[in-house]
């Protein structure tokens, strides 16, 4: 890979990646020289973590799966073995994630429905998948520098924070820690056995947290293709068995996805080929959300219909860059395996196995890595080539540090303004669907969960008038009006 680094950080890496001697204590002692040689680096990226999101601490619960996952689940409500079986076992929200719920199970017992407990174990979750997004970085780049700005990047990014801060996406931030323990296993150019045996029970962990993570043996694949240069053949051979454990996985959740009303589920009537051709066209809007991230919302209203021209411009722009790349793997071999993350850790969440939303920030918590290490190299190569270009003197290149540091060190600071703007909007019920229907006012979810949010509060009749709402101006279909209606009935039958 680029930049090697500085001759004891390459000792520093070789060391932590060493397989021998083999026991816990040389492991634990190569762990502790590695936090101790980037000991100001990560604690930084924690510190960063933990004042951005210290506020949450204060938020509540939301209508949004808590009640399913929190508030209303019996099944975390004690360690009853009947419990722990249907934990293991029933799909929850839509969800098969019986790792997740095992945490809310723990946290129930620790601190009952105390709001604050759940949120500060997410946002500890981010700090440490934060951290390991510098360790898997500092592995691919071998360098510190790019390591330290993906990570602050992806620690503050507005778009991080309904990962973080919405309780129920424990499951997003859960399984994306087992992936990230998985990349520090498995993308390694002198991958061992020992590497693949603890890559696999990651794996297992991830799958148990939520079915995204199928996406990582796809990704070790280009990797051991793009980076390792391995032929197919000889990659496809050691993915076997993570692929039939991830096809386990599928089979068994997928269809809990249709299992609920919720979401924004016209788009299910589009088949495969439509699919494809949307997607093609929102991860150009991902693409434009990660740059500028406005108007952010927990609900998008994404355009299906009437876009034949975007989707056909989006279609050939991907599949042109796809081809390039392949074309080009041995000149860009990280641009061809970054696409290749990007794709991959996307696909779970681009509808060929039904969900009942296009378009969602969680969806970006791990494929923005794709796009920040794209820029942030970008930069760096950058202001190295300019440097090369000014004079072959030993202080011209350094020279190309400062300001390539200062952009990025930019970046990270307007992100993280922008994230502490938009966070207070995810405080609770009204504060987060007062926002969304400024947003996105077209949908019937969001004007639903507005009134289930003035019925929360205590406002029976503005939930009952808001309701009245969605039939008299809006588009429900048949299933949201049999919802709608039945709401209105047990609601009214309370404010008498």
């Amino acid at each position: 890979m680029s930049d090697p680094g500085p001759p004891n950080e390459r000792l520093v890496e070789a060391d932590l990646a060493a397989t021998t001697p083999s026991g816990w204590g040389p492991r634990l002692a190569r762990l502790g020289r590695y936090l101790s040689d980037h000991v100001w680096a990560i604690a930084s990226l924690v510190l960063a973590v933990g004042v951005l999101y210290a506020p949450a601490l204060n938020y509540e619960f939301l209508n949004l799966d808590d009640p399913w996952y929190i508030t209303n689940n019996n099944h975390i409500k004690s360690w009853h073995p009947l419990n722990l079986f249907r934990i293991m076992t029933e799909p929850v929200a839509r969800n098969y994630a019986p790792l997740t719920i095992g945490t809310f199970l723990v946290e129930h017992t620790l601190w009952g429905l105390e709001p604050a407990g759940y949120h500060a174990t997410n946002v500890l979750l981010h700090a440490l998948n934060t951290v390991l997004v510098f360790a898997l970085i500092r592995q691919l780049f071998q360098s510190s520098w790019t390591a330290w700005i993906v990570a602050a990047l992806f620690a503050v990014h507005p778009m991080q924070v309904e990962s973080v801060v919405w309780i129920s996406s424990r499951k997003t931030l859960l399984s994306s820690t087992f992936t990230l323990l998985c990349g520090l296993c498995y993308l390694r150019p002198d991958r061992t056995g020992r590497d693949e045996a603890w890559g696999a029970l990651w794996l297992i962990l991830g799958l148990l947290s939520k079915a995204s993570t199928v996406s990582v043996p796809p990704i070790v694949l280009a990797y051991d293709i793009f980076i390792r240069r391995r032929t197919i053949a000889e990659s496809v051979v050691h993915q076997v068995i993570p692929g039939f454990l991830c096809i386990l996985l599928i089979n068994y959740t997928m269809t809990a996805q249709m299992s609920e009303i919720g979401g924004t589920s016209a788009h299910l009537v589009m088949n495969k080929l439509e699919i494809a051709g949307v997607d093609a066209t929102l991860m150009f809007r991902y693409l434009a959300l990660l740059a500028v991230p406005d108007r952010l919302c927990v609900y998008y209203d994404p355009p299906w219909r009437g876009i034949t021209v975007m989707i056909a411009v989006s279609v050939v722009a991907w599949v042109g860059l796809g081809v390039f790349l392949w074309k080009k793997q041995e000149q860009y071999p990280q641009l061809a395996f970054a696409l290749a993350c990007w794709l991959w850790l996307l696909f779970p969440v681009m509808n060929f196995f039904p969900l009942t939303t296009l378009m969602n920030d969680r969806y970006m918590y791990l494929p923005c890595l794709a796009v920040f290490c794209t820029v942030v190299e970008a930069v760096r190569r950058g202001g190295e080539w300019i440097s090369r270009s000014a004079g072959p003197s030993p202080e011209g290149a350094k020279r190309w540090a400062i300001p390539a540091l200062a952009v990025c060190l930019f970046a990270v600071g307007a992100y993280s303004v922008a994230a502490s703007r938009y966070l207070p909007v995810w405080q609770n019920p009204m504060t987060l669907w007062a926002y969304a229907r400024i947003q996105t006012p077209s949908l019937t979810i969001v004007q639903r969960q507005w009134a289930d949010a003035l019925y929360g509060s205590g406002d029976v009749s503005g939930a009952l008038a808001a309701l009245q709402e969605i039939l008299d101006q809006g588009h429900p279909s048949d299933g949201e009006k049999d919802l709608i209606g039945r709401l209105q009935k047990e609601w009214s039958v309370q404010r008498q």
